[in-house]
Order: structure tokens, then C-alpha cells, then sequence
């Protein structure tokens, strides 16, 4: 016998989609000003590197427009065509932010490659030196975006986002790339152009770690497209709770797999051979929301298969389900 058992989790995603909405809503404003500042300052300070870090800043821009367009169909229930939800979509749009920093990390080191070969080789490379507006406005993007990182990050970990989290490492991405800016003009501004070296040498730096932090996002990922289960301790956190439940003997054949923000499980339980079929789906709803109200677990759907036991003369118990 097996109970396929859910729970009315729409007031939750309703939540969810809120918070997604709300902190990706003012990303992306922050960082639309952000690229009208950078710009300006760029052009009219003479500084490619911020032009530059103005695409970086338009990248976030468009994965924040991604989120809150993902954020719209990933919260929503099942329905016949998707009868497991839509709660990979996420997966995918944390993908693509994912694959949008590589492509920015990359940028940034082949362009920066580019700038030092050409001081290096070439004599007569001119480099213009940058006026003070340059050096503003790097230092108020560092600021915009660190905070955008850190307050997207909570909301991203409260929510168990993997997106919203994703995005978050977006903006930080943004940040060290005006550290090398605001360094690079501070010091041609302080030193001369002697010190113009500084500038793709750093980004170069920043390039590299934007593209492994990209990695180590991606990489999560994959798990999830293959689904992935949860870790070992956390099965056995689930064989302990269900073990716990009066009624149940024997938890076994626990599989999950990671659904969005949290996991799906399926299982199988011996019970008391004698019970009846009311009793026994009881006793699955009562399964479902012992492991559902244990919030660091994540679960969002359980399916209980019942088995009978057998118990023998001498007391012992043997489950007589199907297998």
C-alpha cells in the first residue's frame, strides 16, 4: 500500500515569491543606477576599466531580471503538465547567473591579458590618466554592492534560494571588480601613470576568482538536474524521525532528491499487519508532517509505502510487503 501524501505548502511559496520579488526588485534598481554612474563616470573621467565595470554591473541587471521572471513559475504548485512542480526552474536560472559570472570572469581576464601585453610590448601605448569621478564612483559601487551582496544573501539562505544566493554572489562579483578599478585610479591619480600596471594585473586577480566562485555555483547545480539526493546525515536524521513515530517499525528504502529550495522523499514502513487502511494513511499523514515540520530538513513531499508485518511465534517481525 503506498500514501502519496502532500501538504498545502501555496502560503509558503506565496511568501517566498515575495521576498524573492522584493530584495531582486531593489538589486535591480540599485544596479540600473549603477550602470547610468558608471557609464557617466567612465566616459567623463576617462577610465575604460569602469566602463568595463559598467557591463559587469548591466550582467547583474540582467540576471536580476531573470530571477523575478523565474521567481513567477518556479513558486508555482503542480499542475498536469509539471506533476512535481516547478521547482527546477530554479536550478536552471541559477545556471545561467552561474554561467553569466564565468562569462564575466572571463571577460575580464582576456581583456585585462590584452591591456598588459600591449604596455609590455608596446613602447608607445598611451594611457590616458583618469579624472577624480572615476575614483567616486568605483568606491560607491563598492558600497551599493557589498550591500547588495550581504542583504541578499540573508534573504537567499533564509529562503533556502539557490537562486536569490547565487544572485547575491552576482553583486559581490560586482564589488571586487571596482576594487581593482577604484585601486587602479587611485593610484594613477596619486602616482602617475607609472603605476598604470596595476589595473589589468588586479583585474586579472578578480577575474580568476570571480570565475572559480561561478564554478563552485554551477557545480551545485548539476546534482540537482541529475536529482541528486540529500547527504547520508541527513537520511539518517529521517530513519530516526520516522523510527520515533508510534506505529512505524523499520523505515527502509529512503530515496530523495532535490526539488528547488528543498527535497522530495519516498519511503517504505512496516506497520501492524491488523491495521486498517484508515489507520495506516493516518499513520502516513502523521509520517509526512513530522518530517515536514522539521524546517533544516526541507522536505516537500513524502510518499509512504505501507507494509504489513508478520510476526511470528517466537516474536519476531518480518515485513510482508511487496518489495
Amino acid at each position: 500500500m503506498t500514501a502519496h501524501v502532500t501538504s498545502d505548502n501555496h502560503t509558503d511559496s506565496i511568501n517566498h515569491a515575495h521576498e524573492v520579488y522584493r530584495i531582486t526588485l531593489l538589486g535591480a534598481v540599485l544596479n540600473f543606477v549603477l550602470i547610468v554612474l558608471k557609464l557617466f563616470a567612465g566616459v567623463w573621467g576617462r577610465s575604460s576599466v569602469l566602463i568595463a565595470d559598467a557591463v559587469h554591473s548591466l550582467s547583474d541587471f540582467v540576471t536580476d531580471i531573470a530571477v523575478i521572471i523565474g521567481a513567477r513559475y518556479w513558486e508555482r504548485p503542480a499542475d498536469g503538465d509539471h506533476p512535481y512542480g516547478h521547482a527546477k526552474l530554479e536550478t536552471i536560472i541559477t545556471l545561467f547567473i552561474a554561467a553569466a559570472l564565468m562569462a564575466v570572469g572571463g571577460r575580464l581576464v582576456f581583456s585585462s591579458v590584452g591591456v598588459l601585453h600591449l604596455m609590455v610590448t608596446n613602447p608607445e601605448y598611451e594611457f590616458i590618466l583618469p579624472g577624480k569621478i572615476a575614483l567616486v564612483a568605483a568606491c560607491v559601487s563598492i558600497v551599493v554592492k557589498e550591500f547588495l551582496y550581504r542583504v541578499t544573501a540573508r534573504v537567499g539562505q533564509k529562503i533556502h534560494s539557490s537562486a536569490v544566493v547565487a544572485n547575491a554572489w552576482h553583486h559581490r562579483s560586482d564589488a571586487l571588480s571596482s576594487i581593482p578599478a577604484a585601486f587602479a585610479v587611485g593610484c594613477c591619480l596619486i602616482f602617475g601613470e607609472h603605476y598604470a600596471f596595476l589595473d589589468p594585473v588586479a583585474t586579472i586577480l578578480v577575474g580568476g576568482m570571480i570565475f572559480y566562485t561561478a564554478w563552485q555555483i554551477m557545480s551545485s547545480t548539476f546534482g540537482t538536474l541529475m536529482d541528486a539526493g540529500a547527504s547520508e546525515e541527513t537520511v539518517a536524521r529521517i530513519e530516526t524521525i520516522v523510527r520515533e513515530i508510534p506505529g512505524t517499525h523499520n523505515p527502509h528504502k529512503i530515496r530523495t532528491r532535490r526539488m528547488g529550495n528543498g527535497f522530495d522523499v519516498d519511503l517504505h514502513v512496516w506497520v501492524d499487519g491488523n491495521m486498517t487502511v484508515y489507520d495506516s494513511h493516518r499513520l502516513a499523514h502523521d509520517i509526512e508532517k513530522m518530517l515536514k515540520k522539521t524546517d533544516d530538513l526541507q522536505i516537500l513531499d513524502v510518499i509512504v509505502h505501507v507494509e504489513p508485518i508478520h510476526v511470528e511465534e517466537g516474536g519476531d517481525k518480518h515485513g510482508v510487503g511487496v518489495k
